[in-house]
């Protein structure tokens, strides 16, 4: 019997995004991409400013490394950020739909202060008021948060081994959602699937049990409308998935095909992400 791979599967970096508006830059590894992210981040902070307003980014938990270099950035060149509004995407939730503890060690909200907030000069980090992480007891909040600050600026994202951008999960199998309902899905409360707990668990210790079931996430329809969308793969096994976004089918059974609908998406992605998957044991 013939194994049949989906056709994207063929596709080689030249062609990744023919047919697509989306702008495609390929670098050399998992540092330059967060090197990439963190001049990108500043950039839209920086235009924002310029355009008469503190910026509004929604911003990921994954890829990490790009904070120490922004920080350093920041204060390097003295640049405050105090009424810069960051909007996490997501966070683990207990089982009761609580928060994991900020002291947690896979907590967002802890690594973003670890990793960003605490590494700032105190004089132009961003106010307390506006550093936010969804709240999964008032899930509409940052749609009313947005709508206050005029709409988001840019939105940073990675992409999960299933398409999923911020904890935007594809529908379980059964259970088809409409691509248009799917675009208009709100932050929320969710159950994570098998494939993101797995996959998320390879970076943690390779222990999946101690990856937690739920998770708060903002939504594809907070998503989608920021003027901007800046995403970042660093991660072998992307290859595969950013042809599948690229190349496939645009539907929520991969949620990241839908920033195919968006006007103004760039995709900055490792050379070995880039290449052509190794589909072989080994």
């Amino acid at each position: 019997m013939t194994t049949e791979f989906p056709d994207y599967l063929k596709i080689n970096r030249d062609a990744l995004v023919k047919g697509t508006a989306v702008k495609l830059s390929v670098v050399k590894d998992m540092s330059e991409i967060a090197q990439h992210m963190a001049t990108a981040m500043f950039k839209a902070i920086k235009v924002a400013e310029q355009n008469g307003h503190p910026a509004t980014l929604i911003v990921p938990v994954g890829p990490v490394d790009q904070y120490p270099i922004l920080a350093d950035m920041l204060n390097q060149n003295q640049y405050s950020i105090r009424d810069v509004m960051l909007i996490n995407m997501d966070e683990y939730l207990t089982d009761d739909d609580q928060w994991v503890d900020i002291s947690h060690p896979l907590s967002f909200r802890g690594y973003m202060n670890r990793k960003f907030y605490d590494l700032l000069n105190p004089e132009l980090s961003p106010l307390p008021e506006n550093r936010i992480c969804p709240d999964p007891n008032n899930v509409g909040a940052i749609q009313q948060l947005i709508d206050q600050r005029g709409g988001v600026d840019a939105c940073f994202g990675g992409i999960g081994i299933n398409g999923h951008i911020a904890f935007n999960e594809p529908p379980e199998p059964g259970h088809m959602i409409p691509t248009e309902e799917f675009l208009q899905l709100p932050t929320r409360n969710l159950n994570l699937t098998r494939e993101t707990r797995t996959i998320n668990s390879v970076t943690v210790g390779g222990e999946i049990s101690i990856i937690p079931w739920r998770a708060v996430t903002i939504g594809m329809k907070e998503i989608l409308a920021a003027k901007e969308q800046h995403f970042y793969c660093n991660r072998i096994w992307q290859s595969s998935v950013i042809r599948r976004v690229l190349q496939g089918p645009i539907t929520g059974d991969c949620p990241a095909s839908l920033l195919r609908t968006h006007s103004d998406v760039s995709l900055t992605v490792a050379e070995y992400v880039a290449d052509l998957p190794d589909i072989r044991l080994r």
